[in-house]
């Protein structure tokens, strides 16, 4: 979208003024689609340092090579960004956070100078939130406050592994866990019974065998005072579920607490690959019952019948593949394992091609092999080397395609700030995760009319489900025009978009979509047109057009 000029600036006030709720007024809730989701994911370590007390925890101040330490993002500072309204802006209705579960207290070296468990992904307690990204109060209050404005709560779940071995943390017990051999990933066996790397411990998820409770969290839950409490609640649990104490469903377990407890709305479930699928077939079996539960407990809190929703990552699974994941030696079908999404890492290479081919051939894939499941799209994240834009030269293409494109769309946090992902003295993933913008947006007006654009899209699409769960057709080739509509239940929906078009005046084709008289509305420039001989006319500085019932 190179044709975005300098009225940017002007339209950026004007449009935050006009579309955006008042700060602390409950948002007008429109109808849901997983399907069709706008999802903004972020570090909750790198996006904003709401409370700066707990930036240093369990003697974390060892020097780390760049990137690699605890910066002090936190649970208070997304809330601080949800108060402002900055997720509704965007048009953000699931905000999805690195895990925020206690994590390993030492750091290791893989070569990369030392890294702390900044990310998440290395726990040592799964019932405890990390003291650096708040307390279990402020996790309350982000669900209520994100509910309040229709924006879903998804948390990450970790159950193939522990974090490693550190000077300040054991291995967890051999009942519990292996440490080899390190997976070579050319088959199934050997991407689910064996270690990721070396020394990141793998749990037995395949295991049905009774293991007792390691001894360091026995002693761990005694000092907090919390041991009768957590052994009474296992207890009712496999009592309840008739499950063996194992340890894939200990952790089912814990992570189901947290629905439980706050009414979270999903997971992204994490090297899904690397256990077995029965491992996910009971987790989304308990997140459906925990979730019913909340629901039942809370009927004042729910938003909505939508039910309990589960992404998964499955490294190299992209949305040509249909429905299965071959390990060249076996095929899964993980969407009949507990998942109703899947993250589409393909994403990020059908971007190179033009917009009707991404988005017929979407469409098509999702209507049909797909029907009743979806994909969740991205062009950059925290752990893949390979991100659409890394140098963000093309920060408006980024937000059209993405925004745009049939499944669910999940937004890096600073792709719409245009934040590098390139960046000096980084080794790996390092460079990935560099700490919010915020800078930028506040002082660089380049930067603001990408975000701008991004806000424009997204609340397109965050207020029609058509765009990412709808069909897609072509209206016209020259000027490129398209029509998505979206009919389940009581949710009908329709709009039709055109790109890449003439600035000034220009003519849309609606053909059937809407009829002669019908007054629209370009949500991109604010202007308002009405239908004549099937078509409608747009008079506008910009070479996009997003129309809907006015």
């Amino acid at each position: 979208m190179q044709k975005i000029n300098k009225l940017l600036v002007l339209a950026l006030v004007l449009f935050s003024i006009t579309t955006i709720a008042q700060k602390n007024k409950k948002a007008v809730q429109r109808p849901f689609v997983w399907e069709g989701a706008n999802l903004y994911f972020l570090m909750t370590d790198r996006f904003n340092n709401g409370d700066k007390t707990n930036d240093v925890n369990f003697g974390r101040v060892k020097p780390t090579g760049k990137e690699r330490g605890y910066q002090g993002g936190d649970i208070r500072g997304i809330i601080q960004k949800i108060d402002n309204g900055y997720f509704e802006k965007l048009g953000t209705n699931v905000i999805w956070m690195t895990p925020i579960v206690e994590q390993v207290k030492g750091g290791v070296d893989e070569g990369t100078g030392l890294s702390y468990s900044f990310h998440g992904y290395w726990t040592r307690d799964w019932t405890n939130l990390d003291p650096s990204c708040g307390s279990k109060k402020d996790l309350a209050e982000l669900v209520s406050k994100a509910h309040a404005k229709g924006i879903r709560i998804m948390l990450d779940a970790v159950i193939n592994h522990t974090g490693p071995v550190t000077d300040f943390d054991s291995v967890w017990p051999s009942t519990w866990v292996r440490t080899e051999p390190v997976c070579t990933y050319n088959n199934y066996q050997n991407n689910t019974l064996c270690a990721l790397v070396k020394n990141l411990p793998d749990i037995k998820t395949e295991s049905d065998e009774n293991v007792e409770l390691p001894s360091f969290l026995i002693e761990k839950w005694k000092s907090e005072g919390r041991y009768e409490k957590e052994v009474a609640s296992l207890d009712a649990f496999f009592k309840r579920t008739g499950y063996p104490k194992a340890p894939k469903y200990y952790i089912i377990k814990w992570l189901t607490d947290y629905i439980l407890e706050f009414g979270i709305d999903g997971y992204r479930c994490d090297t899904v690959k690397h256990t077995n699928e029965d491992v996910w077939v009971a987790f989304k079996a308990q997140c459906d019952y925990t979730f019913a539960t909340w629901k039942k407990n809370n009927p004042k809190k729910v938003l909505d019948n939508n039910p309990f929703y589960t992404i998964a990552e499955v490294y190299g699974y992209g949305i040509g593949g249909g429905k299965l994941y071959d390990f060249s030696d076996k095929k899964v079908n993980y969407f009949e394992k507990g998942f109703n999404s899947m993250i589409n890492f393909s994403f990020r290479w059908d971007a190179d091609k033009d917009y009707e081919t991404i988005f017929s051939s979407y469409s098509n894939s999702l209507n049909t092999t797909l029907k009743g499941n979806s994909v969740l799209n991205y062009l950059s994240s925290h752990d893949d080397g390979n991100p659409f834009d890394a140098k963000r030269t093309k920060p408006f293409e980024t937000a059209t395609k993405l925004l745009l494109s049939p499944g669910a769309s999940q937004t890096y946090y600073g792709d719409e700030s245009a934040r590098s992902l390139v960046v000096e003295g980084t080794i790996g993933d390092a460079t990935l995760r560099s700490f919010m913008n915020w800078n930028d947006l506040k002082s660089n007006p380049e930067t603001q009319k990408i975000l701008l654009h991004w806000r424009k899209l997204g609340q397109f699409r965050r207020n029609h489900a058509s765009i990412g769960a709808g069909i897609h057709k072509q209206i016209s080739v020259q000027p490129y025009v398209f029509s998505r509509i979206f009919s389940k239940e009581k949710i009908n929906d329709a709009v039709v978009i055109g790109l890449n078009l003439p600035l000034g005046k220009k003519e849309i084709s609606i053909e059937t979509i809407f009829k002669n008289g019908t007054k629209l509305k370009d949500v991109y420039s604010g202007k308002t047109t009405s239908v004549v001989n099937g078509k409608a006319s747009i008079d506008s500085q910009f070479d996009i057009v997003l129309l809907e019932k006015n």
